[in-house]
């Protein structure tokens, strides 16, 4: 991975040989090697959305419990790998694998899958990755059978809940707004 020295502006990557790969039981390894580097979000495992708010867990038993989620063949997203490293990650999945999202959530609803969460590391950011792996996000989640894909996505100017992705990224890719999630995030839908 490109470093940037401090100071200056993040290397723009070259995604021209740019892969998206689901992760499962077979390639769950990448997913760890990308979490187990500096600055990754080893302490959540992207089981923020996946667990009680009222669990405390440590985060080896998130690790753990993600790496349950995989084995036990539950989708939980995909990784962009480029030139031989994995990059990204992209949380996408069916709606009924994470928690309750937004409290007008219709549970009875079919087929909707749900983008709750990205990573890109910092010196990749400003380069286009993150909207490379919401559109193969799309692309996962339509092909895997979603009649429906959900995000809940915040403004830029957002304080927190940034790993959810900006609201103009999903905007230019057709999704229109249903609702609120709080008080900073959209809840956003794109149909097949």
């Amino acid at each position: 991975m490109p470093n940037s020295s401090k100071g200056s502006s993040p290397k723009k990557p070259d995604l021209a040989g740019i892969r998206f790969i689901e992760v499962t039981r077979e390639t769950r390894g990448r997913f760890e090697d990308l979490f187990e580097q500096p600055g990754a979000p080893k302490y959540c495992w992207c089981m923020a959305w996946r667990h009680s708010s009222r669990e405390h867990m440590q985060n080896g038993e998130k690790k753990r419990m993600m790496l349950a989620r995989i084995d036990g063949r539950t989708p939980v997203g995909i990784v962009a790998e480029l030139g031989g490293e994995t990059v990204g990650w992209c949380s996408v999945a069916p709606r009924d694998t994470y928690r309750r999202l937004w409290k007008e959530q219709d549970n009875g609803e079919k087929d909707v899958w749900s983008i709750v969460c990205f990573y890109v590391p910092r010196s990749l950011r400003g380069g286009g990755l993150a909207s490379s792996l919401l559109d193969a996000a799309i692309t996962h989640a339509f092909a895997k059978g979603a009649r429906v894909v959900e995000a809940y996505p915040v403004d830029a100017a957002a304080p927190s809940y940034r790993f959810m992705g900006f609201r103009d990224m999903f905007v230019a890719r057709g999704f229109h707004e249903i609702g609120t999630a709080g008080t900073r995030r959209h809840v956003m839908r794109l149909e097949q």
